[in-house]
This record gives structure tokens, sequence and C-alpha cells, in this order.
């Protein structure tokens, strides 16, 4: 959002490449003349991710059709998207997978249209653990310290759970995982077989990275760790891919209801003017209209009623869009009138863009929790190949232990955020390589090393990643792949990043705060914006389901005491959840 373009790189990431996805549900951002009579709309919805597709499902299930839903992009899905590779492949350049089964939307959605089986058959799993001399780790040692690690992360969430004071001076996950280690690796003798574990610990504090979406898990708040819930059932691939789970969501919306290439610039609504702290508030600079009734003190909202006290605005103004409403202004200089908005802008790009994108400013408690919010960098490596990978013929995954623990700590912060440091170690952080299929490799890199993989072209990563292969599996005649595809989703500019995490000093508290609606005036019945995207579930953040779940939440807000009386929550009776839920259990 904002003035700022999509940015490119020296091999631009296909992550944006106004991918349609076969959806002809889609109005391009050129046809202004067919959408000029639809620029007054009871609802628009910012964004067709998952949250405003979820949105505007949940509308058309209640009856409400008086919306639009504008799209930055050329394509609906937001951090959904696959592209096609040869021989009838695709690869998801973003979510990847449907995180748990009892009580996921997404999965009840998947079972409905027959696009995931109920009997899952797992495929055989290898994995194996070598270092950077070429040597592969007994699986014993390999699965024992995954156990171990696994125990000392499920203590991390307990913190959260059960209210635990930690340790003094950990205050966050990797310092306290560390302290396990340190702990742990006492009793280990051998100094080789010491430090064999070590790098293990270390490849699995990496591989977290990519599942939090930080740089390092040091910056991961250890108090807030278990707010995320996990849904029991593992984690579920689609076998036609992720992205088939736009189809659904996006067939029952009409077309013209849909604009992509349609950036939004500014988004006007009304609230007084507030500070943080107890102060009286003083419209008489903005609004000649007002008088002393005006004034106001407020504080800083501690509930739900308190927000909405601290959002709102007299019903004088100068704005000139009739009262009550808000005012959209896009990048093409079209206008749309609505009487109510859905937000589901990405938290990367609010991180950028809040001050300037919302007029007047949100409300200061808004602007603090979006700069306490983390919204990591998380990017994938494809390597495709001519042939099968008979390198790795008999194995998934090959994790990768790098012994880079003596460089990093005698750096300082600074060094290690430096480019000369960077264009030396960025490749370090790629924690394994998987195979998806016979000739198709996976790797995953985060943080401060996946913005700086975002600035090479695709043939200098393919050459990287080759080194790396043939270095750790003793392999000189590894092949350079035929293609090499990554993604770049924290130069895009209508991400920012991939997914929410809360770092050290934020809180759960810090999310219920970016959901808060927003309240034109003081007596209004519905609000004027509601926020949707996994940045605003308390519980559900950095998941496809918690952006589903936020989204028709959203949609609640602006249909209650409307007809229909009793509000549908979905279609039809396939919520398997509620299913399961209905069992008494003795």
């Amino acid at each position: 959002m904002g003035d700022k373009e999509e940015p490119t790189t020296p091999a631009p990431s296909p992550t944006e490449e106004g991918l349609m996805l076969g959806f002809g549900s889609a109005t391009s951002g050129s046809n202004a003349s067919s959408t000029s009579n639809l620029s007054n709309v009871r609802v628009l919805i910012i964004g067709a991710g998952m949250a405003g597709l979820s949105a505007a499902n949940h509308l058309l299930q209640n009856g409400c059709d008086d919306f639009l839903i504008v799209e930055a992009r050329g394509r609906v899905g937001g951090r959904i998207v696959s592209i096609p590779l040869e021989n009838n492949q695709k690869v998801e350049l973003g979510a990847n997978w449907i995180h748990g089964v009892l009580g996921n939307p997404i999965f009840e959605i998947a079972v409905q249209h027959g696009l995931v089986s109920v009997v899952n058959v797992p495929k055989p799993h290898k994995v194996v653990a070598t270092t950077e001399e070429g040597h592969q780790v007994p699986f014993s040692i390999l699965q024992e310290i995954y156990e171990a690690y696994v125990c000392f992360l499920r203590r991390c969430d307990e913190y959260f759970l059960c209210q635990y004071s930690p340790p003094p001076d950990i205050h966050s996950v990797g310092e306290h995982i560390n302290y396990e280690i340190e702990i742990y690796l006492n009793s280990v003798q051998d100094p080789k077989e010491k430090q064999l574990k070590q790098l293990i610990f270390n490849c699995l504090l990496k591989r977290e990275t990519c599942i939090t979406g930080c740089n390092n898990m040091n910056d991961v708040d250890l108090l807030e760790l278990g707010s995320y819930t996990e849904l029991q059932g593992g984690n579920i691939v689609l076998p036609s891919g992720y992205s088939s789970i736009l189809r659904p969501l996006s067939e029952q919306i009409p077309k013209q209801s849909i604009i992509t290439k349609c950036p939004v610039k500014k988004i006007h609504w009304k609230r007084k003017k507030t500070f943080t702290g107890l102060e009286t508030v003083d419209e008489n600079s903005e609004n000649e209209d007002s008088d002393d009734s005006e004034k106001t003190v407020t504080e800083v909202p501690t509930g739900s009623n308190a927000m909405r006290e601290a959002s709102v605005e007299s019903n004088g103004s100068s704005c000139d869009y009739p009262a009550g409403n808000v005012r959209v202004d896009c990048e093409d200089g079209r206008v749309f009138h609505a009487a109510h908005v859905i937000c589901t802008i990405p938290l990367g790009v609010l991180k950028h863009a809040h001050k300037t994108l919302f007029d007047p400013e949100l409300p200061h408690y808004k602007q603090e929790s979006i700069e306490n919010l983390m919204f990591g960098t998380v990017d994938k490596i494809f390597l495709e190949y001519e042939r099968p990978v008979n390198f790795i013929a008999d194995i998934s995954e090959v994790m990768l232990l790098w012994d880079d623990d003596k460089q990093q700590s005698h750096a300082s912060e600074d060094e290690l955020a430096s480019e000369a440091y960077l264009s030396k170690n960025w490749f370090k952080k790629i924690y394994s390589f998987a195979k998806m299929t016979d000739t198709l490799l996976l790797g995953w890199v985060s943080g401060r090393e996946a913005e700086y993989m975002e600035t090479l072209s695709h043939d200098a990563v393919a050459e990287k990643c080759t080194e790396i292969l043939r270095t750790f599996l003793r392999d000189p005649h590894v092949p350079k792949p035929k293609r090499c595809v990554c993604t770049s989703w924290k130069s895009q500019a209508y991400t920012g990043g991939a997914y929410t995490s809360i770092p050290v000093g934020a809180t759960q508290e810090d999310i219920e705060n970016l959901a808060q609606p927003l309240y034109a005036t003081p007596h209004a019945m519905k609000p004027a914006i509601v926020f949707a995207g996994e940045h605003t579930h308390s519980s559900f953040y950095s998941t496809v389901h918690g952006a589903y779940l936020s989204g028709r939440t959203a949609a609640q807000y602006l249909l209650a005491n409307d007809e229909p009386d009793e509000i549908i929550m979905e279609s039809d009776g396939s919520d398997l959840s509620a299913w399961i839920q209905g069992i008494a259990l003795d």
C-alpha cells in the first residue's frame, strides 16, 4: 500500500508476478469504467488474501452482497500462491501446510471440496544429518537430540500456559533453549560427541526461525511463545497444492466484486485526535464547527470499550464524503465510499506505511502494537533438476550441520548484520534441503540472511546451493539445477515479510490491539474499520486458518443485529470439529 511500487531484484522473484491461478473472478485495475458505478458500497474489503476472501464469503452466506474487494496484486490469494514448473509440477511459494486438523476450518473446507483424503498414508521419511566434512551423524544421536530439543521447546510453552517465572536474565526462547542445551551437554564427556550434538541443536534452532518467522530465536519472547495455539493433527499437505484451497473460496464471489491491480493509497476515517496518556483532546484546530462540547478527556485504552471511546471522532467533520462513511483513495485515482471497511493489509505493510496510509493516523495504542510486533522474513529456495536427484536417492531430507558457532560468537550484532558478513555467510542459515519430488529440492532460509539472498540473482543462489550439496554429500558430481526459484517476501511491497511473531517485549495483547475495530462516531453501532489477517488472531497468528477466522470475525462485526437474525457460521454441515466436539466424553 502507500506510494511505494513493487521493487525489482537482479532476478525478480515470481512471488508477485501477477499470477491469476486460473481464476476468472477478478476485474483488472485498468477497467475503471466497469466499476465506476460501484464507487459507493456498503462494505469495502481491502486485500484478497485469505482473510479478505473469508470475510467476503461470510457476508455472502448471510445475505450481504453489497461489497467490493480491492486487491493491490494482479491475483487473489495473498501469501498463498503457486507457480507451474515442467512435468506438470507446481510449487507453493507461500503457505505450505494446513497446520492441524481438529478445529481447523481450512482442513474442513479442503475435505468438503475433495482436496484432501481423510485417509492419510505417510510417505517414507528418511532424514540424515551431515557435517561440513561430509560425515553422516548416526541416526540414534540425531533422534536423541531431536527429542531433547522438542522437550526444551515444550518447556518454553509452559511459561505462558502455567504462568511460571523463568530463570533470572532469561527473556527469550533462544536464551532459554541454549540454557537447557548447556545443562544437557555438560554430561557429555567426549568433546567430539559434545560438539556434534551442539551442531544438531544449532541446526534445529535455525529450523525454528523458519517456523516462527524470525531472524534468531533470541528475538522471540519466552513468556509469549505459548500464546500460539497448536491444533492437533500435524501438518497436512494438499495433493493438488495449497493454492487449490483458493478456488472454493473465490468461486462464489461475483466476478465484478473483486478488483485487482488496485493498490490503496489512503484510508480516510473519522476519530478524535488522541495522544498517549490522560489529556484533553481539542479538535478546534482541525474543525471550525467544533465547540467546547467536543473537547474530550480520555485515557489510554485498557479494554474494548475504552478502545472504542479512544478511537471516536465528533460528528463535525471537514471531510468531503458523507457523514459516517469511510473514503478510500487508490493509487490509480479511483475513490471508494463505504459504510464500513475490512482492512486485511499485512503487518509488514502496516509497519512501514501505517502513518501515511490512515487519515487521521491510527490511535497510538494501535501504532505502538504495530511497532512492537515482529514480521519476519522466511524464503524458499527451489532447485529443479533435469534428471532424478540420485545423489540423495533414498533420502528425503539432508540436514546441514554448519560449524559457524566460533565465527558468530566473536562478532558483534552490527557485524552479523553487515553486508560484508552476510555476503560470506548468508547460506549458512539454510538448515536443510528436502526432496519434494524426484527432480525437486527445497531449502529454507530466514531473517537477515533471507533478506540478503533476495538481492542475489537466482543463478548465484543455484551456484551456492550446488557448492553446499557437493560439500556436505562429499560428491563433486552433484549437478547444477536447471532452474532455481527463490521467493522474495521481504522485498514485496504488498507483504514486507512472511508472518507475525511476538518478539521480546511484546505481548499477545499487541495482537488483540490490532484486532480492535475503530468507530467513526461515539454513537456508531458498527465500526468504520474492522481489521483482519493472521496478525490479528491472538492464538493462531502466522497461520492461514488464523487469517480465515479473523476474516469471518470481521464480517460478524458488520452483520450483528442485521438480517438474518441468526448468523450463518458455515455454508453447510461439514464442520468436522463441531461434529467431534458434539460427542460427550465421560
